[in-house]
């Protein structure tokens, strides 16, 4: 067996997507320009430890994720030291709040007038948006910055250099289950890998699919799993909403198995060959075959009966993301409607489906912005893990993390401050 390389090149960046049904693996080198950035390796595997985002069997996860790292490393051989890892959950939960300071004065001016801004000034209203009580057993994820506002002045994004007496800072906190967070960089470093931080999937979905035009106009993306599904809400460039929904796209499954009384195994494959999310798209005329293994015989089904139960549950899964999405705390109409991803997305008729029952703007997103892409990766279901490997480009002060091993609770103490020192 060819040996790897051990890396210590900072331009290799690693994603790991933690799913209920796939645990994805990808390895990118950034190159020496912002858009150079290209996709060495992705690796798969199954995932049967993970349920809707939570670990329900650790040696299985610790088994599954060895296998997708080292399909990923062989590809792009190299042997990874770091990554960043997806998180999700129903645990999750996302709010709108916001903190404000006095701006620093002048030493020994006891006279009240506008100071220049400084970072330390943005960190501490930053500080202040977290003065909200959590229950013990949760903390913060992420603290993403959606506008500053100096005294009356509103709609500021980048407030240091400026004058003022009074910053408001207003963000949007994402907070997480902190057992969900140890257990999962356990399962982890346990591999020798260490963990810079987690990202919630949805976002991580996000940045790969959506474009910067998407995020400030008004855009909602809708990552479609196998058991949850991420909901995302841009406007003015910032994060106005995140939501997770416990249904994905294997309730579909499920309910093939139990229509055609056949296993998940053969209904997944069922799904994938024949179902369409619109069932005026699919023939009533054309059937498909069942082995019934217990009587030995096949029947028929066509794929219009198959599609009005496919299209039903989808249905649900789409009303449940537009409440998500209606609960943002915005009052414009999203000029880009939806953008779906995710595995789930990839089932046919989808995009025409959601236009007819949302009455909106919908496409399906597959990941962007890395060279390589279009030979293996180029699907919804590797927006998460490529999305990881970009979060640098949306968070900049991701790459310039402390050397060595970062323990969990070490970990959890920084992952604020590394997610709001940029802003």
């Amino acid at each position: 067996m060819k040996n790897l390389s051990m890396t210590t090149d900072k331009n290799i960046i690693t994603g790991i997507d933690i799913g209920s049904a796939t645990i994805t693996c990808s390895i990118v080198d950034l190159g020496d320009a912002n858009n150079d950035a290209r996709l060495l390796g992705i690796g798969t595997s199954p995932s049967t430890g993970i349920r809707k985002g939570c670990i329900i069997h650790r040696d299985k996860v610790s088994s599954e994720l060895e296998s997708a790292i080292t399909n990923a490393e062989t590809m792009a051989n190299v042997k990874i030291q770091n990554a960043w890892c997806s998180l999700t959950g129903d645990h999750i939960r996302g709010i709108n709040t916001n903190g404000a300071t006095p701006i620093h004065k002048a030493p020994g001016s006891g006279i009240p007038q506008e100071q220049e801004i400084r970072k330390e000034d943005v960190q501490k209203a930053f500080e202040m948006t977290k003065n909200i009580t959590f229950p013990p057993d949760r903390n913060i994820l992420h603290v993403l910055p959606q506008e500053f506002i100096i005294d009356t002045m509103t709609g500021i994004k980048d407030p240091v250099g400026m004058t003022g007496r009074r910053l408001e800072a207003r963000v949007h906190l994402v907070t997480t289950a902190i057992s969900a967070m140890t257990n999962l960089v356990n399962c982890v470093e346990e591999l020798g890998i260490t963990v810079h931080g987690l990202v919630f999937q949805g976002l991580a979905s996000a940045i790969a699919v959506l474009d910067q035009d998407e995020m400030e106009l008004g855009v909602a993306c809708v990552d479609i799993g196998a058991e949850t599904t991420e909901v995302t809400v841009f406007f003015d460039s910032g994060v106005r909403h995140t939501g997770v929904i416990p249904i994905g796209a294997n309730s579909v499954t499920n309910d093939i198995a139990v229509m055609l009384q056949v296993p998940k195994k053969i209904a997944e494959e069922i799904k994938l060959k024949y179902a369409s999310a619109k069932a005026s798209m699919a023939s009533p005329e054309l059937d498909f075959e069942i082995p019934d293994n217990e009587k030995n015989m096949k029947r028929n089904v066509s794929e219009h009966e198959l599609s009005r139960y496919v299209e039903a549950r989808m249905v649900e899964i789409l009303q449940l993301a537009a409440r998500e999405v209606a609960k943002a705390d915005i009052h414009e109409k999203l000029t880009y409607g939806l953008v779906l991803t995710g595995g789930g997305s990839e089932l046919k008729n989808l995009a025409g489906l959601a236009e007819e029952v949302l009455k909106t703007r919908v496409r399906i997103g597959s990941p962007r912005g890395l060279r390589g892409i279009s030979d293996v990766a180029a699907k919804p279901q590797y927006a998460c893990a490529l999305g990881l490997t970009q979060w640098y480009q949306f968070n900049p002060e991701s790459s310039h993390i402390q050397e060595g091993v970062l323990h969990p609770g070490y970990l959890f103490k920084k992952l604020g401050k590394w997610f709001k020192e940029f802003f």
